[in-house]
């Protein structure tokens, strides 16, 4: 059986950390926190699991915080968490079948990132992290923000997942801020910098500059395929809101370039009519979104909503607005088959029953 290093980096993480660590502390044969600075009772609570707790003076780079956390470690293989993630009982038992029973000879572990949800927990976003690294490999975290661990050798998918529960307030400026002072600094970002750079932007809404760094990282043809894929579709968003409709739909189309179409695409191109009022086209589009497998093997961002309860709950609307009850009738309740409590399908199975309550009348009065 392999031995398995947790490594951490937290900083004020007392509403969380006790959960995560609970939830992987019979899992891992050492547990080791670095944290950067908190002032609060986190590092008092992290000494009831472990006492390799090592301070880091933070210089607004993650890599190097994880790369210290990692220097640190003693076992076959290294695991990292962060303080908000936390592993399922379903999982647990996945990942201590796979500790019991892992091939030495594998190098990384990629494992399942749960981190949207609907209302009723089911998962609506997730894509695939290198979660569990051979130690002996000494691999590197690179990037400042938005970090990702070189991997090399003999890579393999599990389907154990990590779900991220987050808890408090989002820090959605930090990451735009050390992006900014590190250019400030003259650091020069590479293409995948250049991507999340754009998307910080575009989430903090500064889409004027997002589109030039999207842009700017596309023309780079260095991109990975699903981040040519995202940046399609957040730059799409960007025109949308600079109401430039025909850079809307150049952004979707461009996405083809890169890999076979993705539902979140189709579904975008669907709207993209609809707003237009050609109901037609826009059926078309949902209606490829709804036939489409999610990729299995791709390690991108996955929005599962758009492969099945988007695309039915549009194309119930399409139909209906075409007169089209029936057909509009069969799409609300396909999307109920995904989502039976939605307050969309059951307001619309209320619109359609007065609509059916009323046909029915009108049929018994003749």
């Amino acid at each position: 059986m392999i031995t398995i290093s947790l490594c951490m980096i937290v900083k004020n993480e007392e509403r969380v950390i006790a959960r995560c660590l609970d939830s992987v502390k019979d899992i891992v044969d050492e547990i080791i926190i670095v944290d950067t600075g908190s002032r609060d009772r986190t590092k008092e609570i992290c000494k009831k699991y472990t006492d390799k707790i090592f301070d880091f003076q933070w210089m607004d780079d993650f890599s190097a915080a994880r790369n210290y956390s990692y220097s640190k470690a003693a076992k076959d293989y290294i695991l990292w968490l962060d303080a908000d993630d936390i592993i399922l009982e379903e999982d647990r038992a996945k990942f201590k079948d796979l500790k019991a029973n892992l091939d030495p000879s594998v190098d990384t572990v990629m494992m399942k990132y749960n981190v949207g949800f609907d209302e009723e927990g089911k998962v609506t976003l997730s894509y695939y992290r290198e979660r569990l690294s051979k130690r002996a490999n000494n691999y590197r975290w690179i990037e400042p923000v938005h970090e990702y661990l070189e991997k090399s050798g003999n890579i393999i998918n599990s389907d154990i997942c990590i779900t991220h529960r987050k808890d408090g307030p989002s820090s959605s400026g930090r990451n735009l801020s050390i992006y900014e002072k590190n250019i400030a600094r003259g650091m020069k970002l590479s293409p995948r910098g250049l991507f999340y750079y754009a998307r910080e932007l575009f989430y903090n809404g500064r889409y004027d500059e997002a589109i030039k760094y999207f842009e700017e990282f596309l023309d780079t043809g260095l991109g990975w395929a699903e981040d040519n894929i995202s940046a399609c579709h957040l730059l799409a968003n960007c025109y949308d809101v600079r109401k430039e409709r025909a850079k809307v739909f150049k952004s979707l189309i461009r996405s083809f370039e890169y890999d076979a179409p993705r539902a979140e695409i189709c579904c975008q191109l669907g709207d993209y009519y609809f707003e237009n009022g050609d109901y037609e086209r826009a059926i078309s589009w949902y209606k490829l979104a709804t036939k489409l497998d999610k990729p299995s093997d791709s390690w991108g961002f996955i929005s599962h909503d758009y492969y099945d309860f988007i695309p039915s709950i549009q194309l119930c609307v399409c139909y209906d607005r075409l007169g089209k009850t029936e057909e509009a009738i069969k799409y609300n309740n396909k999307a109920g088959e995904y989502k039976p409590n939605s307050p969309a399908v059951l307001h619309n199975k209320r619109y359609f029953d007065k609509i059916l309550k009323e046909r029915e009348d009108k049929n018994g009065a003749e």
